[in-house]
């Protein structure tokens, strides 16, 4: 009878060919969302200016040309983990990534823009995040400087 002598050699070497297959296609994926929970980190930092857009919107006024009119600190002390700038622009919210953000994000910009229809102020600002379109009959304020890739936006920002 032959005796059980265990895995040859061979037969390591594929195990661990398919276990290096499935690492490299697994890697990516994760990376990918460990970017996207950076930037959704990042939202709340844009809160800080939407109430001043807002109020602006609703009253019939221009939208706070930068940080100041909005009554915010200046850009560079609005910061987090990720974040090392938030700048209001013509009522546009520009958030700049840095500090520990991922090497993709570090310096790039995601703009969130306020969207209402021109003719009914009464309708609550809509925010939109990246790239995003506005809704119809709704029309988007300030200008969109996001330079993110689309693909490591969360889906509301694409």
């Amino acid at each position: 009878m032959n005796a059980c002598r265990g895995f040859s050699l061979l037969e390591l070497l594929a195990a661990l060919a398919v276990m290096c297959i499935l690492l490299l296609i697994a890697l990516p994926s994760y990376t990918d969302r460990i970017v996207r929970e950076q930037v959704v980190e990042a939202l709340p930092l844009a809160n800080l200016a939407k109430p001043a857009v807002e109020a602006a919107w609703r009253n019939g006024e221009p939208l706070p040309a930068d940080n100041a009119a909005a009554g915010l600190p200046a850009g560079d002390k609005i910061v987090n983990a990720v974040v090392t700038s938030v700048t209001l622009q013509d009522g546009a919210v520009h958030i700049v990534f840095g500090h520990r953000a991922h090497p993709s994000l570090r310096g790039r910009t995601l703009t969130l823009r306020p969207a209402g229809v021109e003719d009914a102020r009464v309708v609550p600002v809509v925010w939109l995040c990246g790239r995003a379109a506005p809704p119809p009959p709704m029309a988007a304020h300030g200008t969109d400087r996001t330079d993110v890739p689309a693909g490591l936006l969360p889906l509301r920002c694409r």
